[in-house]
């Protein structure tokens, strides 16, 4: 008896055990597919799709191995799932951009036989280097990636650490292999000077300048100018090897146009092939090494990437990767992922929900990425080299886009992130002489791109939050200049611009809030006034916002109306944009002739919007100017039509698939709308510590806050359809609210819905 007893519960627990065993890791449910077409066609609206890398990535790492399909164009992230060929292995990337891309530097490909010099075209992949692939063999999950080449029978893997990539080929037997490395090549452009240094028989060192003169981040006019130094080994040592030159004539334009032309192939075709050399510099080389290969040989190679100096990357590769183990590498990153994403934990049966919850939290930790290097060092705005050692040095910080949900997000799971870019922003600014914050800095760039002022909004809301570790009085006086440089006065409004007075005033008001946290009276009453600029351009005629000339004088009205995208709106019309009131929501109401007008406005909106959510002239959730509109009925006092619309656009607008986004997925803002709005809370006005509360996609989920401290919300619902919130209770006491403050989330506890299949229109009512 005893011992059947015994066997019963030894099965029991086996059982147990194998369940908790097969449970699949928080990595496992990464797709990096999901989004990764640029293709415009696909997409049905000219912005394209999401744009995002399938590559290998660490958390905020400087380095992402990623395939490269094609050179030029508006192709940011260097990938298109639709393209048959691929010319190659980049080491650095920007994932979800448009504006041309930049990055894509030290372009590495195996290759078998003769050796080309030029990679070769999308409609013509054998005049090149690039090869076909097995589309069915492309596998990608967090901190790895893997494709079979066709053309050259070679399996190529890829996994990184933060400052370092590792590729991993297996080649067949080959009398003539080879892996050799473009230094020139660029996303957007091309590098206009690089060198090449033979350090021993298996190491060589060496730079690639990248200038606006070479395209890249807006094809130059976002003033990209940076250093790639590399630091790279090879498992296998040199026997044959050298470097190809391709002689560049002079004045010749080094911009995409000439790089997607036929006479940039014809031209690297030829290049000058050097042998042996220890040493070489020029306009446009590259390097390879040639050897000898049994079937299924390994071939490894390791670089260390860095934007201070070779030293520097030197420093990162000994760091980050000194063994020659891929597997270690791969698994020490997954295991960083892994507690990355564990910030986060839902619970669902449904995988394809989980799925895209978990790429969507993995793209959110892709950037703002590091810039400095292990021991501390970068290059400032002054083109000097600093070390710090008080805060990570971070760069790409797309302002316009992430400061509507990435930021917010982060300020709940990574309050350190915050503290690090306001830092960087902020030397930056000193560094670089411009005395102001950037709105869309790009390697110490000041690119200028999109407009307003974002990086007050995340200041501010940091502020507010209790994030406050860099020098406050400091970031005042830069904050305040901004804020004179780039402004609603002396106008009132900026002329001819519905998006930028809006979106100024937004800032404003961000200004007075700070000023009346330090106590500065009489700059808080200069910035209440400026906030209120909005008023100012709101045509009562139409009842619309309208543009206003120097003179104060609306501009005609269009044949559409506040339909006509451009009018006086970025990426936008005065529909869509004229809800970008976030600061003084009761105020636009009045504007709007009162509540009743205002909820039939937002109706109309959402009836119009394609369920598709593609590109649209309604809510047009392809891009960010609408991300917070669906949260506004809680300020309306019908929040069940948020819990709908929220819900309903986490289902339509999402899938777990290359199509899986409806527009560009902007440096994580369009992926962190997601992780806010699928778990229940998402803001309307960053700045101001409210958190609108909505319908959960999940039954259970929990949120590190803190060391050993969690908050989590538990859901039940009547039926799996049920969609909005019946009751709410917040640590066990019955909770009446539509929003949560930011302090209630932080200190951690419990908040319970419970669901239902109809809106329960007194719950949540103000």
């Amino acid at each position: 008896m005893k011992l059947r007893s015994f066997i019963i519960l030894f099965f029991l627990f086996s059982l147990a055990s194998w369940g908790e065993t097969a449970k699949k890791r928080k990595v496992e449910y990464v797709n990096p597919f999901i989004g990764a077409s640029t293709n415009v066609k696909d997409a049905g609206a000219h912005h394209g799709l999401g744009k995002t890398i399938p590559g290998a990535t660490s958390p905020f790492g400087i380095v992402q191995v990623s395939p490269n399909t094609i050179t030029g164009g508006d192709n940011g992230s260097g990938y298109s799932d639709e393209h048959r060929s691929i010319e190659g292995f980049a080491f650095t990337q920007m994932s979800g951009i448009g504006w041309y891309g930049d990055l894509g530097n030290f372009l590495v490909m195996p290759t078998t036989g003769k050796l080309y010099t030029n990679s070769g075209r999308l409609d013509n992949p054998d005049a090149g280097y690039r090869s076909r692939y097995d589309k069915k063999s492309e596998y990608a999950e967090a901190g790895y990636y893997r494709v079979f080449l066709t053309d050259y029978q070679i399996k190529a893997e890829a996994t990184v650490a933060q400052h370092c990539g590792f590729l991993k080929f297996t080649y067949p037997a080959h009398k003539q292999a080879r892996i050799q490395i473009d230094l020139a090549r660029r996303v957007g452009g091309t590098s206009t000077w690089q060198e090449v240094r033979v350090v021993d028989d298996r190491t060589i060192t060496g730079k690639m300048v990248c200038t606006p003169d070479g395209g890249g981040w807006g094809n130059g006019s976002g003033k990209g100018d940076y250093t790639v130094y590399f630091y790279a080994q090879f498992s296998k040592p040199f026997k044959d090897y050298g470097v190809w030159s391709v002689s560049i004539p002079e004045g010749q334009s080094r911009k995409r146009e000439f790089v997607e032309s036929d006479a940039f192939q014809k031209l690297t075709s030829k290049a000058e092939i050097h042998r042996n050399v220890r040493q070489y510099a020029g306009k446009h080389i590259g390097f390879f090494t040639e050897f000898e290969t049994q079937n299924q040989e390994e071939v490894l190679l390791k670089a260390g990437i860095s934007f201070v100096s070779e030293d520097g990357a030197r420093k990162n590769l000994e760091k980050e990767i000194p063994h020659w183990s891929f597997k270690q590498t791969l698994e020490e990153n997954q295991d960083k992922w892994e507690k990355a994403l564990s910030k986060i934990t839902v619970e669902t049966d449904d995988e394809d929900s989980k799925t895209i919850f978990y790429t969507a939290l993995y793209r959110t930790m892709l950037d703002p990425r590091l810039y400095s290097d292990v021991d501390g060092r970068y290059v400032g705005g002054d083109k000097k080299i600093h070390e710090i050692k008080s805060f990570n040095k971070r760069t790409i910080f797309s302002g316009w886009d992430v400061f509507r949900s990435q930021m917010p997000l982060l300020t709940i799971i990574r309050p350190d992130v915050i503290n690090d870019i306001l830092n960087s922003l902020i030397s930056l600014a000193e560094e670089s002489g411009q005395n102001y914050l950037e709105r869309w800095e790009f390697l110490n760039a000041y690119s200028g791109c999109m407009i307003g002022n974002p990086a007050i909004s995340v200041l501010v809301d940091a502020y507010k939050k209790g994030i406050r570790d860099y020098d406050v009085e400091k970031a005042w006086r830069l904050a305040d200049q901004t804020s004179k440089r780039f402004g609603n006065a002396p106008h009132g409004y900026v002329p001819n611009s519905v998006s930028e007075t809006l979106e100024y005033a937004y800032t404003e008001w961000c200004m007075a809030e700070f000023a009346k946290a330090l106590g500065k009276t009489e700059e808080e009453r200069k910035y209440r006034e400026l906030a209120l600029s909005y008023k100012n351009i709101y045509d009562a005629d139409h009842n619309s916002f309208c543009p206003k000339d120097e003179k104060g004088k609306f501009r005609e009205w269009p044949e559409n109306g506040r339909l006509t995208e451009g009018f006086g709106c970025v990426e936008s019309n005065p529909f869509q944009q004229g809800w970008f009131v976030p600061h003084d929501v009761d105020g636009l109401v009045r504007l709007k002739g009162g509540r009743q007008q205002t909820i039939q406005d937002l109706d109309y909106m959402f009836d119009n919007t394609p369920s598709d959510f593609l590109w649209n002239q309604f809510y047009n959730h392809a891009n960010e100017p609408v991300h917070h509109v669906p949260f506004l009925y809680n300020r309306l006092g019908e929040p069940w039509k948020t819990q709908y619309w929220s819900n309903y656009i986490c289902r339509k607008a999402y899938k777990n698939g290359v199509k899986g986004l409806v527009g560009n997925e902007d440096v994580g803002q369009m992926s962190a709308w997601y992780v806010l709005a699928s778990i229940g809370m998402h803001p309307i006005c960053p700045g101001d510590t409210r958190i609108e509360l909505t319908t959960p996609v999940f039954e259970e989920i929990t949120l590190e806050v803190g060391p050993s401290r969690f908050f989590r919300i538990k859901v039940k619902k009547d039926s799996p359809a049920s969609t909005y919130i019946q009751s709410a209770r917040l640590d066990g006491k019955k909770y009446g609210r539509c929003y949560i403050d930011y302090s209630e989330v932080m200190r951690g506890g419990t908040l319970e819905l419970v669901l239902g299949d109809k809106p329960n229109k007194k719950w949540g009512v103000r």
